[in-house]
């Protein structure tokens, strides 16, 4: 198979996991494209996989995955509970498809370097769907990092909050009542695969990894937990491979209803820089006063999650298209976020390989 859909063709795509995510978010976006084909679909239940066959017009529907990846697919996008990720994504490279793996893209620092070898031996991309990253304002906050204009990294500052606790805890997601499908419960409070830090600190961390390019190298971090042992809350101190220092923290427990809190701030040698989602702003404060904002729309820090599934099937169709989400940022969330829950559970700080 080539790397991109032959021109003038569909783009031949697969999904593994049509749960309420993928269900609520990646398929009406692919519908509403005319350059995808929408080939095969993998859940388990054979009512609930009828239902996304018939709703979404998927030729072939099946409740074993390999069963997918026997037909011909240029793209599959793995949207199956974090501790299969891995595995499918893998799977499908293995078979010569680029993958689109849903966050986290593994839940151990082994199986997502597995997942990079895999992809780097296939030739294939991988694209994790970090939705925050796509947006114009965070590609424009890299885009200063990148340029050099708060200079040399010295420390980050990160803070994420979500109204989730509900679904971390064990009980139903609050807003999902009417959807096809609610979340499933095993997926987010699995012992090793749910809680905060696999189910939402990921976002953030997706989001800092991206703006910053920074990569982690210790971690010391204290969590607190929910009646049933998965992390609500964490705090952690990082130290990165550059010698930057960052302090970073989760919380499960914003009122329904709440927006997501996102706070990225980065200090640097020459200035230093501010991304704030809730808030909608973005600025650059220089040390020499060539200090800079970016007009962000009023809406736009909502969390939406069209843009990575747009450009994941653009790249499939060898379109020139920043993949914001790269299998290296994702990475360094499983890192992170193994270490976390590593040295909460023994006290200590966790050097990273």
């Amino acid at each position: 198979m080539s790397n991109a859909a032959p021109a003038g063709r569909k783009v031949r795509l697969g999904l593994i996991g049509a749960g309420s995510w993928a269900v609520a978010n990646h398929l009406p976006v692919l519908r509403a494209r005319d350059d995808v084909e929408l080939v095969g679909v993998v859940r388990p239940g054979e009512a609930e996989l009828r239902q996304v066959q018939e709703a979404f017009g998927f030729q072939h529907a099946f409740e074993d995955y390999r069963a997918l990846l026997e037909l011909d697919l240029d793209a599959v996008i793995v949207a199956s509970p974090h501790r299969l990720h891995a595995e499918h994504a893998i799977a499908a490279l293995r078979r010569g498809c680029h993958v689109m793996v849903e966050k986290p893209m593994a839940t151990s620092t082994e199986e997502a370097r597995r997942l990079l070898d895999v992809a780097r031996e296939a030739q294939r991309e991988i694209l994790v769907p970090y939705g925050w990253n796509f947006q114009p304002y965070f590609r424009h906050a890299h885009g200063l990092v990148a340029q050099g204009r708060i200079g040399a990294i010295r420390h980050v500052v990160a803070q994420m909050a979500t109204p989730i606790e509900d679904l971390m805890s064990g009980g139903q997601l609050q807003g999902t009542e009417q959807e096809m499908f609610r979340p499933e419960s095993a997926t987010w409070t699995t012992k090793g695969s749910g809680g905060y830090g696999w189910g939402q600190l990921v976002h953030l961390l997706g989001g800092l990894f991206y703006v910053t390019g920074l990569a982690p190298h210790e971690v010391f971090a204290m969590t607190g937990q929910s009646s049933i042992d998965t992390d609500l809350f964490n705090a952690l101190t990082v130290r990165f491979t550059s010698g930057a220092t960052g302090a970073i923290s989760g919380a499960a427990s914003l009122p329904p209803g709440s927006p997501f809190q996102v706070d990225i701030r980065v200090f640097g040698t020459e200035g230093c820089l501010l991304l704030d989602v809730e808030r909608e702003r973005l600025w650059l404060r220089r040390l020499d006063g060539a200090d800079e904002t970016m007009e962000i729309p009023a809406g736009a820090g909502a969390y939406t999650c069209s843009g990575p599934v747009d450009a994941f099937v653009d790249l499939c169709a060898g379109k020139a298209v920043e993949n914001c989400g790269s299998g290296t940022v994702g990475l360094h969330s499983v890192q992170v976020v193994e270490a976390m829950l590593a040295s909460a559970g023994s006290r200590r700080a966790v050097l990273l390989d």
